[in-house]
């Protein structure tokens, strides 16, 4: 095994199933046009009583485009999303399976609550039929690491294989593992990001009676972080992906390459099961943790993708957290939040957002926030406010935070050949 500490890691594939789009190229073209991907909540039905109206669902996606249908209907649907958006990854980064090692090629794929779907289907039928309609599928369906555990059989990637279970920050954090089984010579490809489908009655009912989701009736206002007037996340589905790859692999087989990931940094605030601490301490301990390991000065960060979940609490901690790490750099910082378009896709997110993070740096484009109308005084940095904008930055952050304290900062690096 290759231990050095030197190997460096690269992002060379994009892959996205969303409520924005069910391929890269069209999410980032409505992420960089602010056309937002929340609409009425279609996929469930509570009854006319339910507060809930809107939500982030995906749209015309068909996934025997990538298996065939006796295969997916033994996956849950956050299962299904995973394999597209991982397939379309592979493909983005034209790694011919075949050529790779197979054991150095590994899949690190994060889920924060697996196969909702599957499970209440299946509780359906054991109360309505009893034991023996339970289908056999429902155990390797509903566990949330069945996602990597399908990825890997499709590709035949026999590395590091496994999933990072940390609610919201699921995604960040398990991009943030394959970072490190590069970083010390486990694996010279991987394979990573977060999938979750959660739009399902328990889900809706569960966020909903915890009064996290929003119950804005209008898809154009409900998703709106930094913004005085947020009152909740939107629920969102879907699955994010990025290809990581050591850096001389990637460019003996002439690969392209979006951006480097420099620095992981991850921490606990051991405050609350659900709410951040309230000084955004853990958050800010995450940033720093990905700073220093990059080895570079706080200035040198120009763009934040932001956790921004348009909650109160999560938009006014993490908003404190950037001014702790950053002091008055802060207020020079573009920070947006995806999610006012994608809505919050949970465990998912981190790996979504992971990849809009890596295409800035290389397109030059920061997202905007849409919707942002109100300025909250707590909230008061430059939020890159319903405008896309050109800018060329060297370096960029993106934040996850998860139910328990979890928080995930990713730092990427431009990419230009001399780097």
């Amino acid at each position: 095994m290759n231990s050095d500490k030197n190997r460096r890691v690269v992002v060379t594939g994009l892959g996205i199933v969303s409520p924005v789009g069910c391929d890269f190229p069209s999410a980032w073209q409505n992420i960089t046009n602010g056309k937002s991907g929340v609409n009425r909540l279609t996929r469930r039905d509570l009854g006319e009583d339910f507060p809930v109206k809107v939500a982030g669902e995906v749209r015309d996606f068909d996934a025997s485009r990538f298996v065939d249908a006796k295969d997916a209907r033994r996956m849950d649907r956050f299962v299904q999303y995973a394999l597209c958006a991982s397939l379309e990854a592979i493909k983005d980064a034209r790694v011919r399976v075949e050529a790779v090692d197979a054991t150095r090629m590994g899949v690190w794929i994060g889920s924060g609550i697996g196969g909702m779907e599957t499970f209440e289907e299946q509780v359906r039928n054991f109360d309505r039929k009893g034991y023996r309609r339970v289908s056999p599928f429902f155990v390797p369906m509903v566990i949330s690491d069945m996602a990597a555990g399908q990825i890997a059989i499709h590709l035949g990637a026999k590395g590091p294989n496994g999933c990072t279970v940390t609610a919201c920050a699921s995604g960040a954090n398990s991009i943030g593992e394959a970072y490190g089984f590069i970083k010390n010579g486990q694996a010279d490809l991987m394979i990573s990001g977060g999938s979750e489908a959660p739009i399902t009655d328990m889900g809706l009912s569960g966020f909903h009676n915890m009064k996290a989701l929003s119950t804005n009736p209008n898809p154009d206002e409900a998703s709106r972080p930094f913004d005085a007037l947020r009152d909740g996340f939107v629920i969102a589905e879907g699955s994010g992906i990025v290809i990581l790859e050591e850096m001389d692999h990637a460019i003996r087989r002439g690969a392209n390459i979006y951006a480097e990931l420099v620095g992981y940094g991850t921490s606990g605030d051991a405050h609350h099961i659900t709410a951040p601490d309230p000084e955004g301490a853990g958050c800010a301990r995450a940033m720093t943790a990905a700073i220093q390991m990059a080895d570079i000065r706080p200035e040198d960060v120009g763009y934040i993708n932001a956790h921004g979940t348009s909650t109160e609490y999560n938009d006014k901690f993490e908003t404190a957290a950037i001014k702790t790490v950053f002091g008055s750099h802060a207020y020079r910082l573009a920070v947006s939040s995806t999610k006012s378009m994608t809505g919050h896709m949970l465990g998912a997110a981190g790996g979504a957002e992971a990849a809009f993070t890596a295409m800035a740096l290389y397109a030059g484009i920061l997202p905007p926030t849409i919707h942002y109308q109100n300025p909250d005084p707590e909230c008061d940095l430059d939020y890159v406010p319903n405008v896309a904008r050109h800018a060329q930055v060297e370096y960029a952050l993106t934040n996850s935070l998860g139910f328990g304290g979890h928080n995930v900062s990713l730092l990427f690096k431009r990419w230009t050949p001399e780097s």
